[in-house]
């Protein structure tokens, strides 16, 4: 990645939740977003990991030197957990009825087949079905947040390239089927499920002065990569990204003005790139409305 200019914006008084916020791009970006003047809500699994990196992004907001900026908060939240969601996202409702962004970072890639404790593939329950609810339920703030601030509040969904290896079988979603289990052909179908889920929510949302994009941070040196894939890290660890490298397109399409102008689209390196590269791998139309559907039905919010 070339050097791009740094986003500069105010974001001062806007209220932004990041998911997997205690490490690698979420904890970037959430430091990025604070010292543009963001109050900051980190969500997280560990309360410990949590307050680490609540001290880690409030350092880094008291250094920008930002006149009013915002405060960072924390929220424990398991999104492979239904339960766990629906509390979490009844705490940062509870305090915060106006939200400006949305960041769904947090995500797993699993070297075997697991299950959540709802009985969901474990990939597809953290990936996919979590952050689902979770943006479901804040929904009402984030319109409400557009609504005041007068400029569109943001989702943003850290992808993967990956996804372009692959389509999405509405009727195996757990990656049941037989054959070898691939963690990472797993994991690039839980990244196309969330862009076909961004679609979506672009297009409901349009009139409600919401916008959603998704985007691929490139390979960066996180510890998601470390521990998911240390062949590979081992391999190609001197020419990774940096987490500020890959955590760039989520600040920039959160806080950029002319970024609150797009919806519905896959970014990389603050481009838009295509959604399907290979034979396929694209969905059929009808098929992101159909996920979008079950989605609601798996979480509960349908009967």
């Amino acid at each position: 990645m070339g050097l791009l200019d740094p986003v500069d914006a105010d974001l001062n008084g806007r209220v932004c939740v990041i998911t997997g916020a205690t490490g690698g791009l979420g904890l970037e970006a959430a430091g990025q977003l604070a010292a543009l003047g963001a109050s900051v809500v980190l969500v997280g699994r560990s309360e410990e990991r949590l307050a680490a990196a609540h001290d880690m992004v409030a350092a880094r907001a008291a250094a920008a030197g930002r006149a009013g900026a915002g405060q960072v908060e924390t929220v424990v939240i398991d999104l492979s957990s239904l339960e766990s969601v629906r509390h979490g996202a009844g705490v940062i409702l509870e305090f915060h009825p106006e939200i400006h962004a949305l960041v769904n970072n947090a995500g797993v890639l699993l070297n075997s087949r697991q299950e959540s404790a709802d009985g969901f593939e474990l990939s597809f329950a953290t990936n996919v079905l979590g952050p689902f609810l979770l943006t479901e339920l804040l929904l009402p703030a984030l319109e409400a947040g557009a609504d005041s601030s007068g400029e569109p509040s943001r989702i943003v969904s850290v992808s993967s390239g990956g996804m372009y290896t692959t389509g999405v079988d509405l009727a195996d979603l757990q990656s049941e089927a037989g054959g070898s289990w691939s963690g990472s052909t797993v994991y690039a179908r839980t990244k196309r499920m969330q862009l076909m889920l961004t679609e979506v929510w672009a297009r409901r949302l349009a009139a409600a002065g919401v916008t959603a994009n998704a985007m691929h941070p490139g390979w960066a040196d996180t510890p998601g990569v470390q521990d998911s894939l240390p062949a590979f890290h081992r391999v190609m660890g001197p020419v990774l990204r940096s987490p500020a490298e890959g955590a760039d397109t989520v600040t920039w399409l959160v806080a950029d003005p002319q970024a609150g102008s797009e919806s519905g689209a896959f970014w990389h390196d603050r481009r838009r790139r295509p959604t399907s590269l290979l034979p396929g791998t694209r969905p059929e139309p009808g098929d992101a409305e159909r996920l979008y559907v079950e989605c609601r039905r798996l979480s509960g919010l349908d009967g």
